[in-house]
């Protein structure tokens, strides 16, 4: 059963790479953000993607920590 897992995960795994590196493929066109008159460099729409997914994924849990610590605060002045 066990080996069941790891294969079934091995097989996940190898479709979700699969799958990133068809995206990478297929979006390698080149654009240039124009962000507050910073005009940033010439970049292909998948790198932009997939940099906007781990800027989103590290802001998401610190926030989180941020909003749950001042929910536990209030709640203790609270009580």
């Amino acid at each position: 059963m066990r080996n069941f897992k790891r294969v079934l995960l091995a097989v996940f795994v190898l479709v979700l790479m699969l799958a990133f590196l068809a995206f990478i493929l297929e979006n390698q066109q080149s654009i240039s953000l124009l962000f507050f008159g910073f005009v940033g460099p010439q970049l292909p729409v998948s790198l932009l993607m997939v940099l906007a997914l781990l800027v989103g994924m590290a802001i998401g849990p610190i926030l989180g920590w941020v909003l749950g610590r001042e929910f536990r605060s209030s709640r203790k002045r609270v009580a």
